[in-house]
């Protein structure tokens, strides 16, 4: 059964995390300069990290606040979530990048040096601009993401009440390691609405690929190993 609900709940969940997220880097930049210091990190990493979690736990009774569709594939995958509701829940996902990131170019319309405020622009100088470094990156750190996700939030034995902490912790760790290497996306739906807006597609193949990628191989472990049986036992 199609949930419209929880449709909305998603593109407001994503709204929230594409207008913090890119906004706590336009203020990194602002603030700290254009070079990337241990402060601008820190900053962009809590913006991320804290909006995650607020949302979840502002929305994860409605939806489960998926916000990214390299968590939403792996749960159509395991049959967590139905074919239509999955499809709906990742247009919405887009639809509230989109909107939240054309919200930040009216707010800011002179971006200047943060005008890939989210876009990822690839692969950095200090994984040699490598392609195959950057991909592996991204599929590694959404992995972990959606491991938490699973494992936090989907099985039926872990602790209640602490997923949207965990996985808001999860998320800015991501973002403290990786905004340096590859800008830090881990969600296709964070990266396309600021480059629809802002015009900015290279490398936009790899902000898909690799999370859609990394979060179906950690659906399926954590659903096969962990998971099902939790479930059974139930």
């Amino acid at each position: 059964m199609v949930n419209p609900r929880a449709w909305l709940a998603e593109a407001i969940a994503t709204y929230g995390l594409v207008f913090f997220g890119p906004l706590s880097v336009i203020l990194a930049v602002s603030e700290f300069g254009e070079g990337l210091t241990t402060m601008s990190v820190l900053f962009i990493a809590l913006g991320h990290g804290g909006a995650i979690a607020l949302m979840i736990y502002a929305f994860g009774h409605i939806s489960g606040a998926h916000i990214n569709p390299a968590v939403t594939i792996p749960m159509m995958i395991t049959r967590k979530i139905g074919i239509a509701d999955g499809i709906g829940y990742i247009i919405s996902q887009l639809i509230g990048a989109v909107a939240a990131a054309a919200t930040l170019k009216v707010i800011v319309p002179d971006l200047g040096a943060a005008v890939n405020f989210a876009t990822q622009g690839g692969p950095s100088d200090v994984i040699n601009n490598s392609i195959s470094s950057g991909f592996a990156v991204e599929a590694l750190l959404t992995f972990f993401l959606v491991l938490v996700i699973f494992m936090s939030a989907v099985h039926k034995k872990a602790s209640p009440g602490w997923h949207g902490f965990t996985i808001g912790g999860m998320v800015f760790l991501i973002h403290l390691v990786s905004v340096p290497l590859t800008g830090a996306s881990v969600n296709p739906a964070r990266t396309f609405g600021p480059a629809l807006i802002s015009g900015f597609w290279e490398f936009h193949w790899l902000y898909w690929a690799a999370p859609i990628l990394g979060g179906i191989i950690a659906g399926l472990l954590m659903n096969y190993i962990y998971v099902n049986k939790a479930e059974k036992e139930a």
